[in-house]
């Protein structure tokens, strides 16, 4: 239902009501009718003002320096700063390196950097809002120690951002929660143009982070791979770490707990780590894939790779599989594998270090070279 509409059934919901409870004369109901249609016409005045004044406060947060700076500011006041070094660090250096890798895909990213902050949130999870405005709670850096599964979960806010999702999806949620909020008003009162600014603002303040449609996360997963791809980080990090947050029932089906990316408005994390194990495998030219921890090169398997760093045999499986992807890609897989310092290259690219439990690094690089 439109906006107009809307305040249209508010009005009429309120006039219906009346003539029931009160049973209004002829005459009075012709007055009545007469002044439904000259106030149908305020309402839709103020549906058209109103329409106006959320593209107005939309615009000024996601295009504007100084809507992005309140923006900012209100989400460290609300979410808190933390100011450990580490996490601080280790995020300045991943929006440095996939800045880089998302302006090699779409370089609008210089027009309008991010500005970004660790938030004192204990939970997993990060955001990112209109304007480009992004955080990740310190809860993230606590659980995820692995610098690339961290890119993989900024890349996706990333995706979000280039495409602005949180604009776009906005204008809808602003005019429902908008219209809700000056329901009691709508009849027989004009709104003041104060006041519905201020409505406009507290609503698009509260409602500004990314919980978009389903289209707009898958869009973002595979924007976010796409990203990592342009950089050193290794692209087996978004099944890797969608993998980890399947092992910590994170985003899982029908769960109810706080998770990961608002898992409601996600697929399941299952799903998610599928989708990236295709992507790997359509970035290797068809070539490597894997499935609970064992790596296939040409149909044929190469290894079962052990649990080892704190990672699952799967979540491990998917760093080997994406250092294979990009070898591949690369072209490198025309070259021998090889071992060097106890680690199996193919051409210039690492593919992995053994651990306890693994094969050994020449048994692993002979087989790579008998299948590749």
């Amino acid at each position: 239902m439109s906006l107009k509409k809307r305040f249209l059934a508010t009005l009429t919901a309120a006039a219906v009501s009346f003539s029931l409870t009160f049973g209004a004369p002829a005459a009075v109901e012709a007055a009545s009718a007469g002044s439904l249609i000259g106030a149908g016409i305020a309402i839709g005045m103020q549906a058209a003002q109103l329409n106006a004044q959320i593209n107005q406060k939309i615009k000024h947060y996601d295009e504007t320096e100084e809507g992005r700076q309140e923006l900012y500011d209100s989400f460290r006041q609300k979410y808190g700063v933390s100011e450990d070094p580490e996490y601080n660090a280790l995020l300045d250096r991943v929006m440095a390196n996939l800045t880089k890798g998302v302006a090699a895909v779409d370089p609008t990213i210089n027009k309008k950097p991010y500005l970004y902050f660790v938030s004192k949130q204990n939970s997993i999870n990060a955001a990112c809002s209109m304007g480009h405005v992004m955080m990740v709670n310190a809860g993230t850096f606590k659980k995820i120690t692995n610098e690339d599964e961290i890119a993989a979960i900024v890349g996706h806010e990333m995706g979000h951002g280039q495409k602005n999702h949180v604009a776009k999806s906005n204008k809808k949620r602003l005019q429902k929660e908008v219209t809700a909020a000056i329901a009691g008003t709508a009849v027989g009162a004009t709104i003041g143009g104060g006041q519905l600014t201020s409505i406009i603002t507290q609503v698009a303040l509260n409602h500004s982070v990314a919980h978009g449609d389903r289209k707009h996360e898958t869009e973002a997963d595979l924007l976010g791979f796409e990203y990592m791809t342009h950089t050193k980080y290794n692209p087996g990090a978004c099944a890797a770490v969608m993998q980890k947050f399947v092992e910590m029932e994170i985003g899982s089906k029908q769960s109810g707990a706080a998770a990961f990316f608002n898992p409601s408005d996600h697929p399941d994390s299952a799903k998610r780590r599928d989708t990236y194990v295709k992507k790997l495998y359509e970035f290797s030219k068809n070539h490597v894939t894997a499935k609970n921890g064992v790596i296939t090169v040409n149909n044929k398997t190469l290894i079962k790779v052990a649990a080892a760093d704190g990672m699952s045999s799967a979540e491990r499986s998917y760093f080997v599989l994406g250092n294979l992807a990009s070898a591949y890609h690369h072209g490198q897989n025309k070259h021998a594998a090889t071992v060097e310092n106890g680690t199996v290259m193919l051409g210039n690219q690492p593919i992995i270090q053994p651990a306890e439990g693994d094969e050994s690094a020449q048994v692993i690089a002979d087989r790579l070279n008998a299948i590749k």
